[in-house]
């Protein structure tokens, strides 16, 4: 049995540096970041709040053997989006 969760924050104003990203690098402004813990990781991406395009955040997945601590890696995203400096997944 799979045991999953989604957790998704809208309207994080990045700070200075941003989010960086697989795909495109840094991102910034008004950011959508949406987590899904699945098979013991929390799998995070990031968007323009409003867009189509989700790109993984740097450093996903990250490893979470249950929902709470999954949870808490997604709260420590949102924190270090807003913080910026290209921030990347929490370890």
């Amino acid at each position: 049995m799979n045991t999953w969760a989604t957790w998704t924050t809208q309207s994080i104003h990045a700070g200075h540096g941003g989010v960086l990203t697989e795909e495109i690098g840094a991102i910034t402004g008004d950011l959508t970041l949406h987590t899904m813990w699945i098979d013991g990781e929390a799998r995070l991406t990031i968007q323009y709040t409003g867009s189509i395009d989700w790109f993984t955040v740097a450093g996903s997945p990250v490893r979470a053997a249950d929902e709470a601590t999954a949870r808490n890696v997604h709260q420590a995203m949102v924190e270090g989006a807003k913080a910026g400096g290209g921030a990347r997944a929490p370890q």
